[in-house]
């Protein structure tokens, strides 16, 4: 699997739904926590999202991904992307988002976030019991 450096600048496709006046993304790595990363922003207004690694933390989660949004990250056949999850953690429980993955392409550190239909992958998926 491919991995990102320690603090990458990355480029999204489109606007991420409810941040379209955010451009300017960082993807981090958490130190000492394998897979987990922090998406990054400081302008207009600061933004700090949590995402996993699927094939570290959802073994078995494989989204569709459609051709438009491969050709969009510019992925060539036979290329897998990076397919990042967004955590939220409470007091009482920690969560992954199944239904609106992240895609990445770390060769050009472009990505999209896809918004899936159906309920096949719940918006809220306890992490401890995947």
């Amino acid at each position: 699997m491919n991995s990102v450096l320690s603090s990458t600048p990355v480029t999204f496709t489109a606007p991420m739904p409810g941040l379209e006046n955010v451009h300017d993304f960082a993807l981090r790595n958490i130190d000492s926590a394998p897979g987990l990363f922090a998406l990054e922003a400081e302008h207009p207004v600061p933004v700090r999202l949590f995402l996993a690694d699927a094939a570290i933390f959802v073994p078995g989660y494989a989204p569709r991904v459609p051709a438009a949004a491969l050709a969009a990250l510019e992925i060539g056949d036979g290329e897998e992307p990076q397919v990042l999850v967004v955590v939220n953690h409470s007091p009482t429980s920690t969560t992954v988002n199944l239904m609106a993955p992240i895609v990445f392409n770390p060769a050009n550190r472009r990505c999209t976030q896809l918004v899936l239909d159906g309920k096949e992958y719940p918006l809220r998926a306890e992490l401890g019991a995947l």
